[in-house]
């Protein structure tokens, strides 16, 4: 396996309040230039379903609702999209997104995420990390609404009623 460097950049700015960390972008998000891009992930329509608005502009919307996106993973080698397959790690240096944004809570996606965050990160930011389950289409046990249910915790964060 050969090593991939993450080739996306980070979405937030100066307004940004929450920070949603990924592990590492799928072979569809990778080959579009997008986070979530694979068609059969929920990610977008959970977000959709929580703030109960269509998503034209993914941009626009993480802007307009204070949401950063990123990864914790800044190059690895993968097999695929599977987290499970991720070795020889490199994390991203968050901090900088941090301080120049409004940031003061972090959610991720997924086990491998939130594992990765703890091990690496946690230290260095000195924020709590919120997991939330993997939209991914792997993570079959949980449907649509179950992952709707989950994620509505970000509203609260970002003191939106519902």
């Amino acid at each position: 396996m050969k090593k991939i460097i993450h080739p996306i950049k980070p979405i937030y700015n100066n307004n940004s309040k929450i920070l949603i960390l990924g592990s590492f972008p799928s072979e569809k998000s990778r080959e579009k230039g997008f986070y979530y891009a694979h068609p059969q992930n929920r990610f977008w329509r959970v977000l959709e379903n929580i703030f109960n608005e269509e998503i034209i502009s993914r941009e626009t919307f993480l802007s307009k609702y204070n949401i950063a996106l990123w990864d914790v993973i800044k190059s690895c080698k993968i097999k695929g999209s599977s987290d499970t397959s991720i070795t020889d790690v490199e994390v991203n240096d968050i901090n900088e997104l941090i301080n120049n944004s409004n940031i003061k809570h972090i959610f991720t996606t997924g086990s491998k995420a939130y594992n990765l965050y703890n091990k690496y990160l946690f230290k260095k930011t000195n924020i709590k990390a919120i997991s939330l389950p993997s939209t991914s289409p792997a993570n079959a046990v949980k449907n649509l609404n179950d992952l709707t249910n989950e994620y509505k915790i970000i509203k609260d964060y970002l003191k939106i009623p519902d």
